[in-house]
């Protein structure tokens, strides 16, 4: 399957905003739950946000719900993070991942995503 490219990072101080990008590299988004993860510093692989294709219900974690965004534009097939009111705490290296082409419903374990990207790092500063 065609990897996904994540672009977007960068270094911002707390309380300022970033916008991550998801692209699959043959520019096609299967339809099939999304999800965003991210390695913190201490190397912990954490669920930040996922998104069911059909459906548009989204799941986010506790420490990020009213500050990030998760969507998805169809027609460009990008997968979007919108993240405000940045944290140190969301520092971290920020990858999308993709279920399999049908399944839709999302879940926060990272085993069942297939297609992952290699990460964008975001840096927060006091």
């Amino acid at each position: 399957q065609a990897r996904l490219v994540e672009s977007g990072g960068g270094l911002v101080q707390a309380g300022e905003s970033l916008t991550l990008s998801c692209v699959p590299s043959d520019g096609i988004f299967a339809p099939a739950a999304l999800a965003w993860f991210r390695r913190t510093p201490r190397g912990e692989l954490q669920f930040v946000a996922a998104l069911d294709w059909y459906r548009r219900n989204t799941d986010y974690l506790d420490s990020v719900k009213g500050r990030f965004a998760i969507s998805i534009d169809s027609a460009k097939n990008v997968l979007y993070l919108k993240m405000n009111s940045l944290k140190p705490e969301d520092t971290g290296l920020y990858s999308c991942a993709a279920r399999r082409p049908g399944y839709s419903t999302i879940e926060r374990g990272p085993d069942i995503y297939e297609r992952w990207g290699q990460g964008t790092r975001v840096t927060v500063s006091l």
